[in-house]
């Protein structure tokens, strides 16, 4: 009975068309993960201790070529729409526009937290699949590196409405994907400022790929980076205590030159909520899960 169940559900997604159409990128997502979750692991977990181990075999070989294939439907879209946005097809409106169509968002969801296919969309197309370890010891008071739910970086871009002249800086951009995509949504100029060598090259390299001369990444601890052009900030928590402390104090400095607008997200936020220079205009500092704008006094 177990076999057929797993055949019958394999058998489905070989015969939903709709999965192998390109467009379809969140169906396929579920897809995937389905067969990992509820088909492959559940095959090597009976092939343990059964006594059918050749039929499960093949069960497995056939599930894995068609995730396989799947997989490849997401590689041959991803390296198109890359070209695209090499050329310059996809920017502003007309990214946004490319988003909703192949994997849809809804940035309002107050009650998500984590990750979605918004994410595996975002990774495909952004990122490079060979990520790097961290070379670097980390001092104490800093947060070991986290991607920010994509959700949220469009939310923060929807919330920031850039302006001409408005130049947007991620600290500790780690992978760089902040940093790039907020450029891509926005158009603005985007600079992330990052303290490990091979976050950064990564990051570096990542941006070239996609031929976006406006996005810089900058090798250097946030507490010696040259903040004079930034207008918008972005930390998602990456550092705390004193070191979160001193690059406060750095950046009410610039805000006495000009108004600043501070984004947070996760824990850090009810540290900068205590900043007597700043005003919270939007969200809750107690919530780590939620996204949070501060403005200069």
């Amino acid at each position: 009975m177990v076999l057929a169940e797993i055949q019958t559900d394999i058998q489905a997604i070989e015969e939903d068309r709709t999965i192998y159409q390109e467009i379809n990128f969140n169906h396929r997502t579920n897809a995937i993960d389905f067969i990992d979750f509820h088909i492959i692991d559940r095959i090597e977990g009976l092939l343990q201790n059964s006594e059918h181990k050749e039929v499960l075999t093949i069960l497995q070989q056939r599930a894995e070529r068609v995730k396989s294939d799947l997989e490849n439907i997401d590689s041959n879209l991803f390296t198109h729409l890359k070209e695209k946005i090499r050329t310059g097809v996809y920017s502003g409106a007309s990214f946004r526009e490319m988003i909703d169509k192949y994997c849809g968002y809804n940035v309002y969801e107050p009650d998500k937290i984590g990750y979605d296919n918004l994410d595996d969309f975002i990774n495909g197309l952004l990122s490079d699949p060979a990520i790097p370890e961290a070379t670097m010891e980390r001092e104490p008071e800093m947060v070991f590196y986290q991607k920010t739910p994509a959700r949220i970086i469009f939310e923060l871009a929807e919330l920031a409405a850039f302006r001409p002249g408005d130049v947007f800086f991620d600290l500790g951009s780690g992978l760089g994907q902040v940093t790039i995509l907020m450029n891509l949504i926005s158009e603005a100029p985007t600079k992330g400022i990052e303290y490990e060598p091979a976050y950064f090259h990564y990051a570096k390299a990542c941006a070239s790929q996609l031929n976006l001369p406006h996005v810089e990444f900058i090798n250097i601890d946030a507490r010696q980076a040259d903040y004079s052009q930034g207008t918008v900030f972005f930390l998602y928590t990456p550092f705390e205590g004193e070191i979160l402390q001193t690059v406060l104090e750095i950046l009410q400095k610039e805000s006495l030159k000009r108004i600043i607008r501070i984004f947070t997200y996760g824990p850090c936020s009810k540290a900068v909520a205590l900043q007597s220079w700043l005003s919270c205009i939007h969200g809750q500092a107690n919530d780590p899960y939620k996204l949070c704008e501060f403005k200069s006094l």
